[in-house]
């Protein structure tokens, strides 16, 4: 069993930037990686990034390239997702999420564990 918590959070005015974090507890050590995926109002759960943890290899949803980025600090079994330049089209919750079976890393059917999710709200 694995636990997830995120935090960080909030609302912020367009164009700024915030700090998510997630920090997993319990069976990390069987995880192939770790994504976070966001659900805004009426809309299906998405893709936002993802970190491989055996190679470090990262990957991004097209609609984030270039102003999010995914990182981990092993040690602390935790993961972040650093958002630069947010619109208010990013306003949703967002979820991290453990993946301890084979799959897509960009798929939410492929993750075994989810967190509870935290609010980002981007006004404009």
């Amino acid at each position: 069993q694995v636990e997830l918590a995120e935090s960080g959070g909030g609302l912020v005015q367009a164009g700024g930037s915030l700090r998510l974090s997630c920090t997993a507890s319990g069976s990390t050590f069987s995880s192939l990686s770790m994504g976070w995926f966001r659900q805004g109002p009426g809309n299906e759960r998405e893709f936002v990034a993802a970190i491989r943890w055996s190679d470090d290899n990262t990957y991004y949803a097209d609609f984030v390239k270039g102003r999010f980025t995914i990182s981990s600090n092993n040690a602390k079994n935790t993961v972040y997702l650093q958002m630069n330049s947010l619109i208010p089209e990013d306003t949703a919750t967002y979820y991290c999420a453990s993946r301890h079976r084979p799959g897509s890393s960009r798929s939410p059917a492929s993750y075994n564990y989810w967190g509870q999710g935290t609010q980002v709200t981007v006004s404009s």
